[in-house]
Parts: C-alpha cells; structure tokens; sequence
C-alpha cells in the first residue's frame, strides 16, 4: 500500500510527505521532481517547450512506475487527478489523501515561487480560485480530505497518520 497526497499547489503534499514518509519510516518520492529528475528540466520549462498535454502523459507513465512500489508517500502534482485513470490507480494501489487550503492562503504560500507555470498570469488570486472550482470534482474522490490551512506539517501528518492507522479508509474496491 501507498499514500499519495493530492490536492492543489501550495497545500504542503511535498513538506507533508517528506516528514509523513519519515514517521513511518516509508520511502517518500515527489512526483514532480521525479519528472524533473527524468526528463533533467524543470516543470516550468517542459510546459513552456512541450506543453501541458506532453507533461501530463509523462506524469501518467512516472505515475504508473511508481504505482507498482509499495511503502511509499507520494507528493502527487496538483493536477495528477485530472487524468481518470490515475485516480483509479492510485486508489487501486493505496490511500487518495486530499490536501486543501484557502485561495489566499495558497496564493501566500507560492508568491515567493517562480517555478509555478500555471501561475504565471496577470492575476495569480483569480488563477487559483477558477482552478480550485474545476479541479474540486476531481479532489473530492480522495479518500479523505484534510484542509492544511491553520494546520503545522506535523499536525497535519498526525492526521494523515490517524486516518491511515484507523482503517478510517474502506479498501473495498
């Protein structure tokens, strides 16, 4: 079984995961920097030279690699879950853990990063809201959803722990 953080940017799947992988002793991996990694560029810069549609076939195939590995926190990218077929296999292969957070506590949070492509329009705010109203559809499949707004890392990975050690999460599927 895995655990695989999803959820907009800037809802702490990356510091979440490194210190939930921690805890419990599991292998942590962030699938973005897997691509980055892999196709040795950056995020940015695959959408800028290949564009969105390239990215996302790409992120699928990382996906599936690391799908087939068991113990580990994967830091998913925020729009993974806009592919049905991910949602399936991640739920298929573990827990689906939504991380949210307020618009304007995201926005706080990724202002001090340029590596946010999607980000990179005239009104950032107006970005985020529009994206978080179409991605809730897909965010709401999660097993379970935590709003990391108010929460530390370590209040939100006691969470994430409590769900996964309660069996809160019905693996009938």
């Amino acid at each position: 079984m895995n655990i695989y953080l999803i959820g907009f940017m800037g809802t702490g799947k990356t510091s979440v995961g490194r210190q939930l992988a921690k805890e419990k002793e599991w292998n942590f991996i962030d699938l973005d920097e897997l691509i980055e990694l892999k196709q040795q560029r950056r995020i940015v810069d695959i959408f800028a030279q290949e564009g969105e549609p390239y990215f996302r076939k790409i992120e699928k195939k990382f996906l599936r690699q690391v799908c087939s590995q068991k113990k580990f926190v994967v830091a998913c990218g925020g729009g993974v879950v806009l592919d049905p077929d991910n949602i399936k296999l991640m739920k298929k292969t573990g827990i689906l853990i939504c991380l949210c957070a307020a618009g304007e506590v995201i926005l706080k949070r990724v202002s001090t990063s340029a590596s946010r492509p999607i980000l990179n329009v005239a009104k950032p705010r107006e970005r985020i809201e529009l994206l978080l109203k179409m991605r809730a559809p897909y965010y709401i499949q999660a097993d379970k959803t935590i709003d990391t707004s108010k929460l530390s890392i370590k209040e939100a990975v006691t969470k994430i722990i409590k769900i996964v050690s309660s069996g809160a999460v019905s693996r009938k599927r």
